[in-house]
């Protein structure tokens, strides 16, 4: 595993780092479809067992550092919580942890605005067809 010091990192950042490190919507769902991307769900377990969507793995942020053999290597990892704060610190932990990694521009609540109703059923139909 290459690790990047946070030094070297800091050392590094440019407007291209700034731009790679967000995900869209739109570009979350294309990467998800494809068995692209890998989301986790970092919120704290009380937040997870009041509400959840049914989608990604729940790793609370909490216990990102001892669950990283969960995540695979091979994909985009995007982690989410309702808004992108705590998203963007477990981006930057994966990041230094030599993981690709974005934050969710829009968080979960965005996620949810954009699957309500017959959006969420042609979604879930289009998972079915390219998994």
């Amino acid at each position: 595993m290459n690790t990047i010091p946070f030094d070297d990192y800091l050392r590094r950042f440019d407007y291209a780092e700034r731009l790679a490190m967000k995900i869209q919507l739109a570009e979350m769902f294309d990467l998800y479809a494809e068995g692209k991307a890998q989301l986790i769900d970092i919120r704290f377990r009380e937040e997870y067992a009041a509400w959840n969507l049914g989608i990604g793995t729940h790793i609370p942020l909490n216990e990102l550092p001892d669950r990283l053999g969960e995540l695979d290597r091979g994909k985009t990892i995007v982690p989410m919580c309702p808004h992108y704060d705590r998203a963007e610190i477990a981006r930057l932990y994966l990041t230094l942890q030599g993981f690709t990694s974005r934050y969710l521009t829009d968080g979960m609540l965005g996620i949810v605005n954009a699957l309500r109703g017959d959006k969420a059923r042609d979604y879930m139909i289009r998972l079915g067809e390219t998994r």
